[in-house]
């Protein structure tokens, strides 16, 4: 009877270590499936202003970064002065958001499958570093807005966005009267305001200095091993609950 049973414990030992060890490397260093992403992150030396931080590995294009800077962008007609001329504080905000919507690699853990014309795939609650947060908010409260989900609604029939009938051009605060309303409401939660504080390894930084490295690396892999880590004991009790059957059929055999 032992030679029976060695090559099955063997190998449930081989299954085990191996799915001990697996992390989620499906949702590391990857790019969405939307409009302009590449296929693959990789170098992109001539990214433009606000955006060279992901120069060393982007899922942006350089073309793609330029249009990123317009006021009103060709890459989807969107326009920031849709209640007259956004300040540049507030603007450079919005921009940065932008560079990581198209350029970062490390929001593989919150990408989520969707059925859109425009894309296939969205970012939803990525942990925003709570410092970034209130800063836009604090640089945006003055700027004018009449709308506090920007992901949809808006009146496209002259080619961009406009405010749609009935909305009335206010201030950010009027609209968004927390951080946590402007950086979770803006655009349909695809951010979550975090408690962690940039440099935590807890929390995506919109802003970093890329001499001293991307700190969003660090992050995803954090939160890639916790996704893993949840789906591991649903992923390996079938596999267990098989060879315990085998074993038990062995053992009667």
């Amino acid at each position: 009877m032992p030679w029976k049973l060695t090559p099955l414990l063997l190998f449930l030992g081989w299954m085990i270590s191996v799915c001990s060890a697996r992390t989620r490397t499906d949702l590391l260093n990857v790019c969405m499936d939307a409009k302009h992403h590449k296929a693959e992150p990789g170098p992109e030396d001539k990214l433009h202003n606000q955006c060279t931080p992901w120069k060393k590995n982007a899922c942006c294009s350089a073309r793609v970064s330029q249009e990123l800077h317009k006021d009103t962008s060709s890459l989807y007609n969107f326009t920031w002065d849709h209640c007259g001329k956004m300040e540049p504080a507030c603007q450079r905000h919005f921009i940065q958001d932008n560079c990581l919507y198209e350029c970062s690699p490390n929001l593989g853990p919150w990408i989520q499958e969707v059925n859109q014309k425009w894309r296939k795939e969205r970012f939803l609650n990525v942990p925003l570093c709570k410092e970034d947060c209130q800063i836009w908010w604090e640089d945006c409260r003055t700027s004018y807005t009449c709308k506090s989900n920007w992901h949809r609604g808006w009146d496209w029939t002259s080619g961009s966005n406009k405010c749609p009938n009935g909305t009335t051009c206010r201030t950010f605060e009027t609209y968004f009267p927390t951080p946590a309303a402007l950086c979770e409401g803006l655009w349909s939660h695809s951010y979550k305001l975090s408690n962690y504080s940039r440099g935590s390894g807890r929390c995506i930084q919109m802003w970093f200095d890329p001499a001293l490295g991307n700190p969003n690396e660090e992050v995803a892999r954090f939160y890639a091993l916790a996704l893993t880590a949840e789906a591991r004991p649903q992923g390996i009790r079938p596999l267990l609950l098989c060879l315990a059957l085998m074993l038990s059929l062995w053992l009667h055999d």
